[in-house]
């Protein structure tokens, strides 16, 4: 499947759209290769694009004034990630976004957005649906962290992101469940324990 083919089912799933709709939309799109360890975003800098990765896995991170890292978000194919609030403000961005693997992603403009919306009310239907079910993703997350274990947490997210579990570093995954990578060790030493029968 060509990378405007992907995008387009990826729209419609939300939105209906006429197929001069759906390519007039995968036309102001445009693809950048990301090379492992490649930010795409980092703080003071604007976030210029809104990112739908086609192959690979980003993260998205902030530091602390200790110097401790602390995940805000992954991405892997057919998910989104910018530093939102840096882009839709058009602001200096506090995040750092980083390629965990050799990526490939289609990049909107802040610019091209705006245009695309005011072309058709079904573009804008589509950035705002992806922009309520962000804020109900992160109002789950939020709540997670204030009333579930950190073992709990991790069960949950194994649940729902098995793919993204297996393909996150450690260090990524126990920043963002909120716990040290030394305690997600210990969670997952003791649950192989547990699924083999040894004690």
């Amino acid at each position: 499947m060509d990378n405007c083919a992907r995008i387009i089912n990826y729209l419609k799933k939300f939105v209906e759209v006429t197929d001069e709709e759906a390519r007039l939309f995968s036309s102001y799109f445009h693809e950048n290769q990301i090379r492992k360890g490649q930010y795409i975003i980092q703080p003071d800098f604007t976030a210029r694009h809104r990112n739908y990765v086609l192959q690979g896995a980003l993260r998205a991170f902030v530091v602390d004034e200790a110097g401790q890292e602390h995940t805000i978000s992954f991405a892997i194919d057919d998910w989104w990630i910018s530093d939102v609030n840096s882009y839709i403000y058009q602001k200096p961005a506090t995040m750092f976004v980083v390629a965990l693997e050799n990526s490939r992603i289609l990049q909107i403009e802040f610019e091209k957005e705006k245009e695309l919306k005011s072309l058709n009310h079904k573009y804008e239907t589509f950035f705002r649906v992806m922009a309520e079910r962000g804020m109900a993703f992160h109002q789950r997350r939020f709540i997670s962290n204030l009333t579930l274990s950190a073992e709990k947490r991790y069960d949950d997210f194994l649940e729902k992101y098995p793919q993204v579990a297996q393909r996150m570093p450690q260090y990524a995954l126990a920043s963002y469940l909120g716990m040290t990578t030394q305690f997600l060790s210990r969670i997952r030493k003791r649950k192989a324990k547990s699924e083999t029968g040894f004690t």
